[in-house]
C-alpha cells in the first residue's frame, strides 16, 4: 500500500511500514511541513496514497470533497504512543486485504476501528 504521513506521524512508524513492504512518504522527509491540510489532501490524491493523520480536520475536508477522493486513515486514540498506533494501524492493515484507495476514511480508536464510504 502507499501511504502519505502527516506531520504528527511518528518516524517510527514510516519506518515500522517500510520494513512490512509498504511504500510510505513522511511530510517531514520532503520538508513539506508547512503544507496546508488541503495541500496534503492534493499530494495525496496526485501520488495515489493514503494519508495517515491525527489531524481531525482531514475528515472534514474528505467529507466535503466532491468527485476528488482519496482514503484517509485517522487517528483517533488517548493512546498515543508509539507502539501502541503501529499495533492498531496492524490490526486495521491485517484484518483488511486491501484498504481502499479511494473514497475512504478508516477511523482508528482503542479497540476498534470503522471504516466508512464516501460520500457519507
Amino acid at each position: 500500500m502507499r501511504f502519505l504521513a502527516d506531520m504528527g506521524i511518528s518516524m517510527r512508524i514510516v519506518h515500522w511500514l517500510r520494513s512490512k513492504g509498504h511504500d510510505v512518504i513522511h511530510l517531514r522527509e520532503q520538508n513539506l511541513h508547512a503544507l496546508t491540510d488541503r495541500e496534503i489532501f492534493d499530494k495525496a490524491i496526485a501520488e495515489d496514497r493514503i494519508i495517515l493523520t491525527f489531524d481531525l480536520d482531514f475528515g472534514e475536508i474528505v467529507a466535503l470533497s466532491k468527485g476528488r477522493r482519496v482514503s484517509l486513515i485517522l487517528f483517533r486514540l488517548r493512546n498515543t504512543t508509539t507502539p501502541f498506533v503501529i499495533k492498531r494501524l496492524n490490526a486495521v492493515i491485517s484484518e483488511s486485504a486491501e484498504i481502499p484507495g479511494e473514497g475512504y476514511i478508516i477511523i482508528v480508536e482503542e479497540t476498534r476501528y470503522r471504516l466508512r464510504k464516501l460520500p457519507l
